[in-house]
């Protein structure tokens, strides 16, 4: 969720108080909103076991506005007027929501009444992922490191490459459950001499490189153009699904490197956070974890997680799952109605 100004923003202006949920509303839209995809469902059933039914998917850039969005999925099941719980990538401002991997900018008063909506509350979207990890079911998750049972350990460290890079720091329980980051802008580390070599490049086109550079769907085709560049190879692909299709064929070594790096700086990250955060189990989720799952069991993931000097000893004993759910923001955004307190 790679954060910059898309609308202008003044932090002198005081925040304005969001407009609140019914407390028992008509229909309740969920949705998880990123830089690709829009995901919207109806919410339904006792909020303790959220329940989603009527999922939709909508592509971002086909769409003039986030509020064009919400308006059709509504008028797909009429009935008195909607509320909505939108979970989005970037940060909530005042009324303005600052991210730059959007296609457009997004203001919580005016997307509320242009989408026709009765309330509308606009969250984090690695909080509602976050949220949803309690709901998950065991079947869903796929074992990257550590034999324990899936229940989570507290705290979770909840985080995923997609259009940009997320993570959250899920609590069992108490006034604040979950506790957001922006961390896919902070400053990225380089691990080995390749990575420094590639960071230098990087450090050439900006002067300031984040996490988000490499460690996310567009950073992969950053990392790639690098490896490119230090072999002396004309890049093929010029988008990161022409580049994973390759790499999965397995008929462009380029390809299937820029994976395997992927995979390890990916795996020193985590472990990083694990240890910043002080987490007792981690769960990957994100589109890129997705696509990236057939390589991350032979890749450095788990070794590049461990190597961190005496804490590896520590972080032996912490759980890694890959989540494989399609829809967690969505169920995240029906969960953060039981789950968090509202004033």
């Amino acid at each position: 969720m790679n954060v910059a100004a898309s609308s202008p923003v003044s932090a002198e202006i005081p925040s304005p108080l969001p407009r609140q949920l019914p407390e028992f509303p008509d229909a309740l839209i969920v949705a998880d909103v990123g830089g690709t995809f829009a995901r919207l469902a109806w919410s339904s059933g006792d909020q303790r076991q959220p329940k989603i039914e009527g999922f939709r998917s909508f592509r971002c850039a086909q769409y003039p506005s986030l509020a064009a969005i919400l308006a059709e999925f509504a008028a797909g099941r009429p009935r008195r007027q909607a509320s909505a719980v939108v979970a989005i990538a970037g940060l909530l401002q005042g009324d303005q929501l600052v991210n730059a991997n959007l296609p457009w900018p997004v203001a919580s008063e005016r997307t509320r009444r242009e989408a026709g909506l009765q309330a509308l509350r606009l969250i984090n979207d690695f909080e509602a992922v976050a949220l949803a990890i309690p709901h998950v079911r065991a079947d869903a998750l796929v074992a990257l490191h550590g034999n324990g049972a899936p229940g989570p350990a507290w705290p979770a460290l909840v985080l995923g490459p997609g259009t940009g890079l997320g993570a959250a720091l899920r609590f069992a329980d108490g006034n604040r459950p979950v506790l957001t980051s922006e961390v896919g802008h902070s400053a990225l580390s380089a691990g080995t001499p390749l990575e420094l070599d590639v960071l230098r490049l990087l450090l050439a086109r900006w002067p300031h490189v984040d996490n988000e550079r490499v460690l996310s769907g567009t950073g992969m085709l950053n990392l790639y153009q690098c490896l490119c560049q230090l072999q002396g190879s004309a890049p093929r692909w010029t988008d990161t699904e022409g580049l994973l299709a390759a790499a999965h064929r397995r008929d462009d070594a380029l390809a299937v490197e820029t994976v395997a790096v992927f995979c390890g700086w990916l795996g020193s990250f985590v472990g990083d956070l694990a240890i910043a955060f002080g987490a007792r189990s981690v769960y990957l989720a994100g589109g890129v974890s997705a696509h990236i799952a057939a390589f991350l069991p032979d890749s450095r993931f788990v070794e590049r997680f461990l190597n961190k000097g005496v804490l590896g000893k520590v972080l032996e004993q912490v759980p890694v799952w890959r989540v494989e759910h399609g829809e967690l923001g969505v169920l995240g955004a029906a969960a953060w109605r039981e789950d968090v307190p509202h004033p």
